[in-house]
């Protein structure tokens, strides 16, 4: 049988050369491994610690119907300000010839599963209504606007419709990817929430799996708008965990419940300090406390920081940052941090930003940055701007909540 050995030099490219000019494989300093299923993986890993972590729950087995996001194939054609930039968007590009189309909204050469005849096809074959106006979470707090048919190969190339159409009503859905990213032992892709449609890259390249708390009834008709059947909504998580937590707290549990200790679990640095090799190479897997206490005062911070994350908390009615500075609110430059000032331009600016809370990601995405970069060019609106102190807010009380879910974490294990 094939044995494995495993050997890594730290430090500087120039001290590794040094090393590897010195040395041969002989001198290497050798452990044997023993690659366990499913990956089997050529690094170390600690056994005893995998062990305890695959007992939790994945991600996939707790939400069984989920998606990756909403693929538009033609971001700059799909993706709206507003309702009224959207609308107008539609009417005219259903209307035209389909070169001048193509020409008038720069989409270039056709590709398998998006044409601009499809596209306008499907916008026409859909009345045009402005009822599928709807929003659609395109980066983290960036709730943008598009216009939703649900058809594949259409508008969007591929819109994910069995999933979202349960997101066209009322309903939150948790995003979480597949092999988190990190540097060193901290985790950064942590997870996001949404109440509307999201798109495949909300916070990450490549996309993130989409779970929705509830599944609505199918409706007669194919309109996705369309009132639903009579009948109870029911919930996305598997019965056997409503089974095995209420056994353990000898108590009933809701599905927001449960999702809302998930959230938190997902945003606990203690969490995903201890679990980041494993993080790194496939879905979360959930620890659910013995102590019924436990579970909901978790529920309960995980409900608060979904509400910053949705900037629906009542906290952000009296945000910590304020819009400052003479002239106009053009985004003119890449946003510039200094002193704990965020300028948009030479003499605009967002106030009593913390560093910690510039630089924070969520996934890929330094949020602050991110969200203002993408507007350069643009005049921020009264909203915008409210907006983004909403965000520096909700911010700055994600790190205070994370540090308070850390806390409690430590029970959750034992």
């Amino acid at each position: 049988m094939a044995k494995v050995y495993h050997a890594e030099i730290f430090g500087l490219r120039e001290a590794k050369y040094n090393w590897l000019n010195k040395n041969d494989i002989k001198k290497a300093k050798w452990s044997k491994l023993e690659p366990k299923s499913e990956f089997y993986l050529f690094i170390p890993q600690d056994i005893r610690l995998q062990s305890t972590y695959r007992i939790y729950w994945k991600i996939t087995e707790i939400f069984p119907v989920n998606s990756v996001g909403i693929v538009t194939a033609r971001d700059n054609l799909t993706i709206g300000w507003n309702e009224v930039e959207i609308w107008n968007r539609v009417q005219n590009f259903a209307r035209l010839e389909p070169e001048l189309a193509r020409q008038t909204y720069k989409l270039g050469k056709d590709v398998r599963d998006w044409k601009v005849t499809l596209a306008q096809n499907d916008l026409i074959e859909s009345g045009l209504k402005k009822e599928n106006l709807v929003d659609i979470l395109y980066r983290p707090f960036d709730k943008r606007k598009t216009y939703y048919t649900g058809k594949s190969r259409g508008f969007h190339c591929m819109p994910r419709g069995e999933l979202m159409k349960h997101l066209l009503v009322e309903n939150i859905a948790i995003c979480i990817g597949r092999q988190w990213n990190s540097i060193g032992s901290e985790t950064y892709d942590i997870c996001y929430i949404s109440d509307c449609i999201v798109d495949l890259n909300l916070y990450r390249r490549g996309g993130e799996m989409v779970y929705p708390l509830y599944l609505y009834p199918e409706t007669h008709k194919k309109d996705l708008f369309s009132e639903h059947e009579s009948g109870e909504k029911k919930p996305n998580i598997k019965p056997e965990l409503f089974e095995e937590l209420k056994i353990k707290y000898k108590k009933e549990v809701t599905p927001e419940e449960i999702f809302y200790y998930i959230y938190a679990v997902l945003y606990s640095n203690t969490y995903r300090t201890k679990y980041a090799e494993f993080l790194k190479i496939d879905f979360p897997r959930i620890p659910f406390t013995s102590n019924y206490k436990l579970f909901i005062k978790l529920g309960k911070l995980g409900k608060e920081l979904a509400d910053l994350h949705l900037l629906k908390s009542d906290e952000l009615n009296n945000p910590i940052s304020k819009f400052s500075g003479r002239g106009d609110s053009k985004v003119t430059q890449r946003p510039k941090y200094e002193d704990e000032k965020v300028y948009i331009n030479g003499s605009k600016y967002f106030n009593n930003v913390e560093e910690e809370v510039w630089k924070y990601q969520i996934g890929g995405y330094q949020v602050c940055d991110k969200w203002l970069k993408d507007r350069k060019g643009r005049e921020l609106s009264l909203d915008e701007i409210q907006t983004y102190c909403k965000i520096v807010t909700a911010l700055s009380k994600t790190i205070e909540l994370q540090k308070k879910i850390d806390e409690n974490y430590e029970g959750v294990e034992n």
